[in-house]
């Protein structure tokens, strides 16, 4: 086998909104081709380090060929295509040059095997978009995320407080680790320390595990000390740290660049209006 290519497509009952999600979520999703994020959708571990490195380059690209936009994301001899057909389906292309990157021998009888573990791909690839695009989360879930709660068994799970510096940096960190490999202490530690640019103690790390396990957050891999993110775990990461970046940085930045001029020219508008009526309620600074 040289190459195999094993594709799933999902048909939009409204086509005429197929392309503006379709283009969304490729939008959303540029950083697929990252290391952390390939070693889950492959179900391959990537070893960092001069002796042992996995090879190869590991990459997102886009091409464009008349309206049609097509994302490629690559691992060692292979990728993933994701794309829209005919205007109305969201078309994804596990593309295997060399079965050995799965670790699949090359001879035909092995084709079943690699099959499988392409649709599984496919599949990952799909659950980990869809968490991503699904990110309202209902009342109850958001309210235990934010507030002092109770386990079933009466132990305290402290509050993760949205737009604390600290929180804001450990689940921004474990965005970073949506895969089935799961993270250490060591691991979490580093991430969060890169994020917030301060000192990160290990009883601080300690403290932060705890309370992300009483929340139903994290929950440990059997007869290991790694640690997997939970379904909830995974959406209540992705949308403080999209509401964070995506949606209060740039509006309280929104009155100078790189915000559009139309909005910085209302926002000045506004401005000028709330002066006027301060000044004519004489609320103004003294003279």
């Amino acid at each position: 086998m040289r190459q195999i290519e094993t594709s799933r497509t999902i048909v939009f009952d409204a086509p005429r909104h197929a392309r503006g999600f379709v283009d969304a979520l490729i939008t959303d999703n540029l950083n697929v081709g990252r290391p952390d994020t390939l070693e889950v959708i492959f179900g391959r571990r990537i070893i960092h380090g001069k002796k042992r490195r996995t090879q190869e380059v590991f990459n997102t690209k886009v091409v464009t060929a008349d309206t049609g936009v097509t994302l490629n994301t690559f691992y060692k001899h292979s990728r993933i295509k994701q794309y829209l057909k005919d205007g109305r389906a969201l078309r994804i292309e596990t593309v295997i040059n060399s079965p050995t990157d799965l670790g699949v021998a090359r001879r035909l009888e092995h084709l079943d095997e690699l099959q499988h573990k392409s649709r599984d791909i496919n599949t990952r690839l799909l659950d980990t978009e869809r968490v991503g695009q699904g990110l309202i989360l209902a009342s109850p879930a958001f309210e235990r995320a934010t507030q002092s709660t109770l386990t079933e068994d009466g132990r305290r799970a402290p509050a993760l407080r949205f737009g604390d510096p600290r929180v804001m940096a450990l689940l921004g960190a474990l965005c970073m680790f949506r895969n089935v490999l799961g993270f250490t202490n060591k691991s979490l530690r580093a991430q969060v320390s890169m994020l917030p640019g301060v000192p990160y103690r290990m009883n601080q790390i300690s403290y932060d595990l705890s309370r992300l396990a009483r929340k139903g957050l994290i929950q440990r891999i059997p007869r290991t000390n790694t640690y997997a993110l939970t379904s909830d775990g995974l959406r209540i990461a992705l949308f403080y740290t999209k509401v964070h970046d995506r949606l209060l940085i740039p509006l309280c930045t929104a009155d100078q660049p790189p915000a559009p001029v139309e909005l910085r020219d209302a926002l000045r508008t506004i401005d000028t209006h709330v002066e006027n009526y301060i000044d004519r309620a004489r609320l103004g600074k003294a003279p």
